[in-house]
């Protein structure tokens, strides 16, 4: 099944990332990148890690969240905010809206982590939990933000989100101007995109090469593929990845400016949150880890290159941190 869609929203500048950067700064310091030498052990690489879980939701996206809603002119506010998410994005808008003063709403799938909906309701949000994934979520989140009035924001497609979070891609590259190649998960597609767009502006010549998982594979196959499809399934453990459809914004971008797209395995994913445990004491998310596995998996094609991973977040609940473990 292919999409069809309006013309997308135009992408962010280079100077809409430094402008993001003024508006997030006074709320998320700015974010490690780490070498571990555990980690060049277990890879046999030069990794530094992009370390977004220290962000204060534990995940990269607040950059997005507090940039959007503080460029939000009082009438949207008042309007207030609707999202949909599997976590991360909505921690990022419930936290963002706490500190502006907004009412907002996040719509979650039935079953989601249950520590993320914990924290979207500690930011001061109302949760919604209802559908089988992200995308049935969404839908309803659509169907409210059309029947009230409130400003519904798109978890991707959105110029704002992907400039404030684009503002970790320049710090990486300020701290790592000659990296070679960059590994960054991709659900949305927001990091990705804030990444490509530094780069090219900076005129750098790093490979940007994307993380998803190969049991919610629609938007690697919208990537390589003619035509952009729907997917009948996101089966993964790692939610931050777990999406279905790709985004007119994010996929405008990443579709022609990234270098590679690789798809792991569950068992891929979760040796990567062990990896992560293990070799630089940090916990990481499936999504959060999914750079290091990558990298791991690519190792032998590596060899010799500066390599940056992108650890996108923290945010994994016990069970599946147990089963992981187990």
């Amino acid at each position: 099944m292919t999409t069809t869609s309006a013309t997308p929203p135009v992408a962010p500048t280079l100077n809409d990332i430094y402008v993001a950067r003024e508006r997030v700064a006074p709320y998320v310091p700015r974010t490690p990148l780490m070498r571990h030498p555990l980690l060049d052990q277990a890879t046999g690489l030069s990794i530094w890690v992009k370390h977004e879980n220290h962000n204060p939701t534990g995940a990269f996206k607040v950059r997005g969240g507090l940039n959007l809603v503080g460029a939000m002119p009082p009438e949207e506010r008042a309007r207030g905010i609707v999202t949909a998410s599997t976590g991360n994005h909505g921690q990022s808008i419930a936290l963002a809206s706490r500190q502006h003063g907004v009412a907002c709403t996040v719509f979650v799938p039935d079953g989601n982590n249950p520590e993320k909906n914990a924290a979207i309701r500690a930011f001061g949000a109302v949760l919604e939990e209802g559908g089988r994934d992200f995308d049935e979520a969404r839908e309803r989140c659509e169907q409210r933000a059309a029947s009230t009035g409130a400003r519904y924001v798109h978890s991707a497609d959105e110029p704002l989100l992907i400039a404030g979070v684009g503002t970790y891609a320049l710090e990486l590259f300020e701290d790592l101007p000659d990296v070679d190649v960059i590994f960054v998960s991709l659900g949305g597609g927001s990091g990705a995109c804030g990444l490509i767009t530094v780069r090219n502006a900076l005129g750098s010549n790093a490979r940007i090469v994307a993380v998803g998982a190969s049991k919610a594979d629609a938007v690697y196959r919208s990537w390589k593929g003619p035509d952009r499809v729907v997917g009948t399934s996101a089966e993964t453990f790692a939610e931050g990845v777990a999406t279905r459809v790709s985004f007119d914004l994010p996929f405008s971008i990443y579709k022609d400016h990234l270098d590679d797209f690789i798809l792991l395995s569950e068992e891929e994913l979760a040796a990567g949150v062990r990896m992560a445990l293990k070799t630089t004491h940090n916990l990481a998310e499936g999504a959060g880890a999914a750079a290091l596995a990558a990298a791991y998996q690519q190792r032998e094609v590596l060899a010799g290159q500066r390599v940056a991973c992108i650890m996108s977040g923290g945010n994994i609940d016990q069970a599946k941190l147990k089963w992981i473990l187990g």
